[in-house]
C-alpha cells in the first residue's frame, strides 16, 4: 500500500520532530515539574517548565522513547510555549480525544499535533502520543 504524498509529508514532519526535537533539554530555573514513564513500552520523559502569571514561559524536556513519544513531545513544547496553565490543559484534552480519533473543537491550535491524529489507528500507540501531554497536566495541576 503506497502513501499518499500528503501521508508522506506528515510522516516526514513527526519523524522531523523525533529526530531534531524542539525544547530538549534541561530547563535550569523550572518552577513546575513532572517526570512519567510509560510501562507498556519503557518511553521516558522529564518535563520542565517555567509559569510566570499563570503563562507557560519556557518549556524543555528530556527522556527517551519511540519516534511518536519523541515527535509528541516535541510538538506539544511547541504549543504550549507562550499559553496559560488553562489554555494548555484545554490544549491537553483535546489531544487526547484527538488521538481517540474523536472529533476536537482547536484542531488547528494544535499545530503540528494534529498530524498525529493517525495514532487512532494504532490504540498500543495511544500512550505513547499522549505520555508528554499527560506528563504536562501532571506538572500543570499541582
Amino acid at each position: 500500500m503506497a502513501l499518499t504524498k500528503l501521508n508522506q509529508l506528515y510522516r516526514q514532519v513527526i519523524l522531523d520532530h523525533s529526530s531534531h526535537p524542539h525544547h530538549h533539554g534541561d530547563l535550569e530555573h523550572a518552577t513546575n515539574r513532572s517526570d512519567l514513564t510509560n510501562p507498556t513500552c519503557g518511553d521516558v520523559l522529564q518535563l520542565q517548565l517555567v509559569i510566570e502569571d499563570q503563562i507557560i514561559k519556557d518549556i524543555r524536556f528530556d527522556g527517551s522513547g519511540c519516534t511518536i513519544s519523541q515527535a509528541s513531545a516535541s510538538m506539544m513544547t511547541d504549543v504550549v510555549i507562550g499559553k496559560t496553565v488553562a489554555e494548555s490543559l484545554l490544549l491537553a484534552d483535546q489531544f487526547s480525544l484527538l488521538v481517540q480519533g474523536k472529533e476536537v473543537a482547536k484542531l488547528e491550535e494544535l499545530g503540528d499535533a494534529a498530524l498525529l491524529s493517525g495514532v487512532a489507528q494504532f490504540p498500543a500507540r495511544i500512550k505513547c502520543a499522549t505520555l508528554s501531554w499527560k506528563a504536562l497536566e501532571k506538572a500543570l495541576v499541582k
